[in-house]
């Protein structure tokens, strides 16, 4: 996996001023920005991407369609039109994004693996078939579109949900209620 240059925020998300590799940052669990970008079709449905069988956290589980860390000085739009662009195969303007929130995300994997997280967090309408994405085959195992209802109660569903990442309750409920307000 890809080594960056990520800029270390502090505890409330502010920059530090200072850079680290992605892999020091996780081994010290220094907070840094990631981008997170939902899609979804004007007909309810929402993208959903299998991550890759090699990755370090949550291997196979279904997360956001796109989601990728902010690299040192890059602006945080970009980075997520980048990620759509490498995982997807999709090229998405700027003014195709909207912006619903940002989420702080600590999760501690193991004690060489401290995950903490700022996800920007954007929702896009998806405009072409899934047939026409183009899957990074490093990063993503599978993508499929799953009805919003459909997803809302899987969540909710204490077997069902061990198949998605599990960020925190009200990180998908903001998802969600984004993603209908805009259907």
């Amino acid at each position: 996996y890809m080594d960056e240059l990520i800029d270390i925020l502090d505890i409330n998300g502010n920059p530090t001023g200072t850079r680290e590799l992605k892999s020091k940052a996780h081994r010290l669990g220094l907070f840094h920005a990631t981008a997170h970008i939902w899609l979804y079709t004007k007909t309810g449905e929402i993208l959903l991407q299998q991550r890759g069988q090699n990755k370090d956290t949550y291997p196979l589980l279904w997360d956001v369609s796109v989601a990728g860390h902010v690299g040192a000085g890059e602006k945080i739009e970009l980075s997520a039109i980048r990620e759509i662009q490498e995982e997807i195969g999709l090229h998405v303007e700027k003014h195709d994004l909207k912006k619903i929130g940002v989420f702080k995300s600590m999760q501690k994997h193991n004690n060489a693996l401290m995950d903490n997280e700022f996800h920007h967090t954007y929702i896009c309408e998806l405009k072409v078939p899934l047939n026409r994405l183009k899957k990074q085959e490093s990063e993503v195992a599978d993508l499929q579109l799953l009805p919003l209802v459909d997803f809302e109660r899987e969540l909710t569903d204490n077997l069902r949900a061990k198949q998605y990442v599990p960020h925190e309750h009200g990180y998908y409920k903001t998802i969600i209620a984004g993603i209908k307000s805009n259907l």
